[in-house]
């Protein structure tokens, strides 16, 4: 049975995490959500109903992110599906708390959730983007990430992170510890060639 409550805001070691929606266009094979209800201690992330920009303002102002490194938008959905409430909060952030850093996880496919380009709305309001690779040739990224969108999803998550590199500080790409060499050896090669850094993340089972 999924619990659900209206865990917005959560910290993971140092950092304050933003949980703003469980909506997501994957169903990739190794995600946390298939391990259980929350990530790192948290309390469940199963949102009871996505969180008006009030209330992420209240969750936020309650965290205190003055007492982090860093605020990431990363929860049980992908952030960019609500691309509007992360705009909106990251300028509360900007405007309240100027000067910590924030970081967005993402698959990636922003600019097909919405039919357009996307990648300019975060220039001044997000610092790090972090795109899910997941793996280092489209077969395989198909295989273990299962976009809704289909095919076109490898190529227009490439695509966003290289316009993402136009509007903030750094872009990654990130791919889980649990690829074969093969697959992480294309990983690296498709990283570098696009000039962008790889980090390699460790799988969580709970």
């Amino acid at each position: 049975m999924i619990q659900k409550a209206m865990t917005i805001a959560y910290r993971v070691e140092d950092k304050l995490y933003l949980n703003l929606t469980n909506r997501c266009p994957c169903a990739c094979t190794f995600c946390i959500r298939k391990n259980g209800s929350g990530a790192y201690g948290s309390d469940p992330l199963w949102l009871e109903h996505e969180p008006s920009l009030q209330e992420v303002r209240e969750a936020i102002d309650k965290a205190d992110p003055s007492k982090y490194t860093e605020v990431v938008f990363c929860g049980y959905g992908e952030p960019t599906e609500a691309l509007e409430l992360l705009c909106e909060t990251a300028d509360y952030l900007r405007e309240k708390y100027p000067g910590i850093p924030t970081r967005l996880n993402t698959n990636g496919l922003s600019d097909l959730i919405h039919g357009k380009e996307t990648a300019h709305l975060l220039k001044g309001r997000i610092h790090t983007v972090s795109v899910s690779l997941n793996a280092g040739t489209k077969e395989e990224y198909l295989r273990v990430t299962q976009p809704k969108f289909g095919e076109e999803s490898y190529q227009a998550m490439q695509q966003f992170a290289l316009h993402c590199k136009s509007y903030v500080d750094k872009v990654l790409f990130t791919v889980v510890d649990i690829l074969s060499e093969e697959e992480m050896s294309a990983s690296r090669r498709l990283a570098e060639k696009l000039g962008i850094g790889l980090r390699i993340r460790e799988y969580i089972e709970d």
